[in-house]
């Protein structure tokens, strides 16, 4: 019962700006998990928009990055954590990202 409480209490914290988080950990989980599902839906959206090259990879860093950032900044009341928010899975998010922009240019451009 409670590991169900602490659910609804982590998802209710996590649209709540400025939620005190005490334990770190459940805030850089909610980071992590937040950029995989952004580099996904990054990734759906580079591949149908065509986006090749430099200009797609640097665009991606950029805009995840930015979000990243604007999240912590806005949705944790210590905003020191903010620059270790932006580097939290930032690799595994890249993965994800280049794996999904990759199939879906690939199936909608290349004979």
């Amino acid at each position: 019962m409670a590991k169900g409480s602490n659910v609804e209490s982590l998802w209710g914290r996590m649209f709540k700006l400025g939620a005190k988080w005490e334990n770190k950990d459940e805030f850089l989980d909610i980071i992590y998990w937040g950029r995989q599902v952004i580099s996904i839906m990054m990734g759906i959206l580079w591949g149908y928009l065509g986006l090749t090259g430099a200009f797609g990879i640097i665009s991606f860093v950029i805009f995840n990055s930015a979000a990243v950032f604007v999240y912590s900044i806005n949705f944790n009341e210590e905003h020191e954590d903010a620059f270790t928010g932006v580097k939290e899975g930032f690799m595994t998010a890249f993965a994800s990202f280049l794996v999904t922009w990759i199939i879906i240019y690939t199936s909608l451009y290349v004979q």
